[in-house]
């Protein structure tokens, strides 16, 4: 219940946190059959991550599973901390399962759900590397009853499993000393069952049940990239799509480190605001021009003019995706700083000076009243309408100008 807030407890509901155990409200089962098909209803309504490669091209909905996948230490923590931080205006409940992490890991992700407000409405459990492994076990069930107690209730919630790689370890640990017969790099027959049952409890409920959700970000970790492992495959199976972070990217730089041509989601554009749709859209296309042509001017030695162009855009547009863990966009935000880049307005900025026009382009969004008012109307239309459009169109066009230090210098 709403007392578990705040809180950081372990997977019995004990806290962590140096005051008295939470009190709940009603008593749910760790172990839980999930939603049957007739009490759910397709997911439409969309979970604002907050960062523009994965609201845009990879969006997520509430209700939906995806999957976050990649090598230790490419920032998947990050994306789903980020995706807590954003939550704060949009009235999500939100659930951090932590198994087998260290605890200075524990600590460290407290301190900085506090730092941005986002413990309020955050409740930790935790089941740390000096756990037992039947604690690591029991953490994802006792998180996801947690979750539902909020979905049964009307409300939105988020639940996040780091990782699923140490849960099935754990349960792999179990089994082995219980003497069970091994199978596939020793985990054992039904490994399978162990993440499906729990990842299906993620819903989205119809109006009659109450039209709550859970929706369920879980982690793996790969070794060196290898996405065909056991874990890996079971997973990206059960979910409906997935993330993929690429250790190559991370190491020249560009975070969040997201390989939008591997990754995937099913189910999510059905929840995307219209404008976003839109968008997006024209992104992917200049993106993966972008890399074709990427691939094919390292053989190339004298390029046409409307192919360096294309590739100019396309850097720009590449550009745009870096982001920060800790500064989350609103979908209004994202939907200018998209349209504006794509439709040329960036094109004579220097690569390099990219991250100080988005800056300039955002202060001018939040300190002038043009650029206040394009936000408020884009929020308010959800569309691309023909004001909309005018509004982008002049708040483009100011800050192009205002931007003209950022310019490329003609050298030759």
């Amino acid at each position: 219940g709403p007392n578990f807030l705040g809180r950081i407890v372990n997977p019995l509901g004990v806290a962590l946190d140096g005051a008295s155990d939470p009190v709940g409200e009603e008593i749910y089962p760790i172990e839980r059959i999930a939603s049957g098909v007739i009490t759910r209803q397709h997911v439409s309504q969309p979970l604002q991550t907050g960062i523009i490669a994965i609201d845009s091209m990879i969006p997520i909905g509430r209700g939906q599973r995806e999957l976050i996948i990649g090598d230790r230490g490419v920032g998947k923590s990050s994306i789903a901390i980020t995706t807590i931080i954003n939550q704060a205006k949009e009235g999500v409940k939100c659930i951090y399962v932590t198994i087998g992490q260290k605890r200075s890991f524990v600590a460290q992700l407290v301190n900085t759900l506090k730092e941005f407000e986002a413990m309020e409405y955050t409740t930790i459990v935790a089941a740390t590397a000096s756990d037992p492994a039947s604690m690591q076990f029991l953490a994802p069930y006792a998180g996801a009853a947690l979750g539902e107690y909020y979905a049964m209730h009307g409300q939105d919630a988020l639940i996040i499993y780091d990782d699923l790689s140490k849960h099935a370890w754990a349960y792999r640990e179990i089994s082995l000393l219980l003497r069970r017969p091994s199978g596939r790099e020793a985990y054992p027959g039904d490994v399978f069952y162990l993440h499906s049952r729990l990842l299906e409890r993620a819903c989205r409920l119809s109006k009659e049940y109450g039209g709550g959700s859970l929706t369920a970000l879980p982690i793996i970790e790969t070794q060196a990239g290898d996405v065909s492992a056991y874990i890996p495959t079971n997973v990206i199976s059960i979910t409906d799509g997935q993330i993929y972070l690429e250790a190559d990217m991370f190491n020249s730089g560009f975070k969040p480190a997201v390989n939008v041509g591997l990754s995937v989601s099913r189910v999510g554009g059905d929840a995307q605001i219209k404008a976003m749709k839109k968008v997006a859209g024209r992104l992917r296309l200049d993106l993966a021009q972008y890399r074709e042509l990427a691939a094919f001017s390292q053989f190339a030695s004298d390029l046409d003019a409307k192919t360096k162009a294309s590739l100019d855009k396309g850097a720009r547009v590449s550009e745009i995706l870096k982001q920060g863990w800790n500064e989350p966009f609103s979908v209004s935000v994202q939907v200018v700083l998209i349209w504006a880049v794509t439709e040329g307005y960036a094109n004579k900025i220097l690569l390099k000076n990219m991250a100080q026009w988005r800056d300039s382009f955002l202060s001018y969004l939040s300190t002038q009243s043009a650029g206040q008012k394009l936000v408020a109307l884009i929020e308010k239309e959800g569309a691309l309408t023909d004001s909309v459009l005018a509004a982008l169109k002049s708040v483009s066009s100011a800050v192009e100008e205002a931007s003209s230090h950022l310019y490329a210098v003609e050298s030759e």
